[in-house]
């Protein structure tokens, strides 16, 4: 048998063409773009567009692949109806894997054989997803569901979507980069549950809505959300040195420092950083940006040689705060970047697919006999 990997540490599972990362001199890229050239220069649509179609496009390409995006906007009644179904204090992340499966209902995808056809569920769902977390984050809010908003760009038009509001330039430009930045990163946990539920040729509805699932953990998407929390509760940069000598001696958990990949600081915590600073200058600042900024200096000394930095968890919910999102759709916008490396990576499966299927090693008894129920 192999050597044991515990959650697979080590173990090339495949080969991609999509994502590079560099974890020990922090570095990560689209297909060979690096993100911070990416986040950029570059715009969530086109970015989208080089992660499914394989290059990057001409104008007449992007132009082309922005009309049908904009035109693939929205969801059908049925599924706003679903949603309005869902208890009000639903977590934005169940309703939206309930949802983005239920579209697999309304457009039936079963024959994943025709390219052409896989990539225009791709290239739907990525224009859908915006309106599945606006339109329940606005129902659980007693709130009109509003209809997409053609004339504005992806990011724009998801601000409409939530805030029923044309947003500023700058707002949709820091939004914008940070979908590019979300929107692919190799073979982590939801990447991989993509491509394990598609490896099984089942419908991209599927693959997409358990890739949401595998999300919501609080180890994968959901840590920005406790990031922000556990800011909060320290409440004060006076507080961060003692908050942090606890943690260490106890080894307790940071939420946004570490990363199972990156031995240096991520380099997407880099560019959001910069972002939430320069959103502070013009926006006015916030209190919890100064006890980040604590944590990690302090981690800087303590818990640099050991290779932990902070993640992009770690100034993505600051940005994300002060844009105005509510705590608990931090990870839905994840989603909304990160499906179009979901399916980008799906339609890289079943190029040459074989269905995952590893082995483990069993360490339970050896031998057990049956005990009749009347004798246990």
């Amino acid at each position: 048998m192999s050597e044991f990997s515990p959650g697979l540490a080590g173990v090339v599972a495949d080969k991609s063409t999509i994502g590079f990362i560099d974890g020990n001199a922090g570095v990560l890229r689209y297909r060979g773009i690096r993100i911070e050239e990416l986040s950029e220069k570059s715009t969530f649509e086109e970015t989208a567009y080089l992660l499914i179609e394989g290059t990057l496009p001409t104008r007449d390409q992007l132009a082309a692949f922005d009309a049908e995006l904009r035109a693939l906007r929205g969801v059908p009644d049925g599924i706003i109806a679903l949603l309005r179904a869902l208890p009000t204090s639903t977590h934005p992340m169940v309703a939206l894997q309930a949802a983005v499966a239920a579209l697999g209902g309304f457009f039936p995808h079963s024959d994943v054989s025709d390219r052409k056809k896989n990539r225009d569920a791709a290239v739907r769902l990525t224009a859908a997803l915006p309106a599945i977390v606006a339109g329940f984050d606005r129902i659980r809010k007693g709130l009109t569901v509003l209809e997409p908003n053609r004339s504005l760009t992806h990011a724009a038009d998801f601000l409409w979507l939530l805030n029923g509001q044309v947003p500023d330039a700058q707002e949709t430009r820091i939004l914008d980069m940070c979908l590019v930045m979300h929107a692919e990163h190799g073979f982590n946990a939801s990447t991989f549950t993509g491509r394990v539920v598609g490896s099984s040729l089942a419908n991209p509805y599927a693959v997409v809505s358990a890739a949401v699932g595998s999300l919501s953990g609080p180890l994968h998407g959901g840590a920005n959300e406790e990031v922000l929390e556990m800011l909060r509760e320290i409440a004060d940069v006076a507080n961060v040195d003692e908050f942090m000598k606890d943690r260490i001696e106890n080894k307790k958990k940071i939420m946004g420092l570490g990363h199972r990949i990156y031995k240096v600081k991520d380099p997407r915590a880099d560019v959001l950083q910069a972002l939430a600073e320069k959103l502070f200058e013009e926006k006015g600042a916030t209190p919890l940006y100064d006890i980040a900024y604590a944590i990690e200096q302090v981690a800087k000394v303590k818990l640099g040689p050991k290779g932990i930095y902070p993640n992009v968890d770690f100034y993505s919910g600051l940005v994300y705060d002060k844009l105005g999102f509510a705590m608990d759709l931090f990870t839905p916008i994840f989603a909304v970047a990160r499906v179009a490396g979901w399916t980008a990576h799906w339609l890289e499966q079943l190029q040459d697919n074989r269905i995952y299927r590893p082995d483990a090693l069993y360490v339970g008894p050896a031998e057990a006999a049956y005990v009749e129920i009347d004798a246990r």
